[in-house]
């Protein structure tokens, strides 16, 4: 006897992290919802009449209807665009910037669900398309997405337990993930300032912060430490 599965249909928004050519006219899709990532299938997409085309378009933002089964793989049904951010297209330091988000949130999302890393998507890529400093989205999306893995950094005090002093300077330990106090070091109260900003704003209220801009060089080094 033939038991149908139970099937549920899927009613979210999204991006698409990653797209996967199948078949003759398939695509597979990874995608960034607010509850989850998740994989589907959006049958047909690559036909030139395909109802679905525009929804799943990279650096989109999509209404869509899944209709998911009981094995890993959905099905699109409906992908309808809500936002497509297509000045990001036009340079190519942002769509190169855009892209590596977009793995980077992928990569992170396979191992737990996190709304993060929806609104980490969502508020770059918004930024990224209205023009904000490629240096700030950059270190921003990295602050956040080590606190979205449960990694967040330690604004608060050192490596040896002390509260941060306003008047010291300090250098980055990775091994303790923590400052340690140095004559002479890169961060001080300043720019300590800006890196525990960059954990409750997003990147457009950062940007039109006074004095952010001249600290910025030295915040997206000390992000790139941080992801290694």
């Amino acid at each position: 006897m033939n038991i149908p599965q139970k099937t549920r249909e899927i009613k979210t928004s999204g991006y698409v992290l990653r797209r996967t050519n199948y078949g003759e006219a398939d695509r597979i899709l990874n995608i960034i919802t607010p509850e989850k990532k998740l994989s589907a299938i959006a049958k047909g997409v690559r036909r030139p009449k395909s109802k679905l085309a525009g929804g799943v378009e990279l650096f989109t933002l999509a209404d869509l209807v899944i209709h998911q089964g009981r094995g890993g793989l959905g099905i699109v049904t409906s992908a309808k665009m809500k936002r497509h951010y297509g000045n990001i297209l036009m340079d190519y330091d942002r769509m190169e910037l855009a892209g590596a988000i977009l793995r980077e949130v992928s990569r992170a999302a396979e191992s737990a669900d996190a709304p993060e890393y929806f609104r980490i998507v969502d508020e770059s890529l918004a930024a990224l398309d209205s023009g904000a400093k490629i240096g700030l989205v950059e270190a921003w999306a990295d602050f956040n997405l080590l606190k979205a893995m449960g990694e967040e950094p330690n604004f608060y005090r050192d490596d040896r337990g002390e509260k941060l002093s306003a008047e010291a300077r300090y250098e980055w330990n990775t091994t303790e993930r923590a400052f340690a106090l140095r004559d002479g070091g890169r961060y001080g109260a300043d720019e300590i300032k800006v890196a525990r900003l960059m954990m409750t704003a997003g990147p457009k209220v950062i940007e039109r912060i006074k004095g952010v801009d001249g600290k910025l060089p030295d915040i997206l080094l000390l992000a790139r430490v941080m992801v290694k």
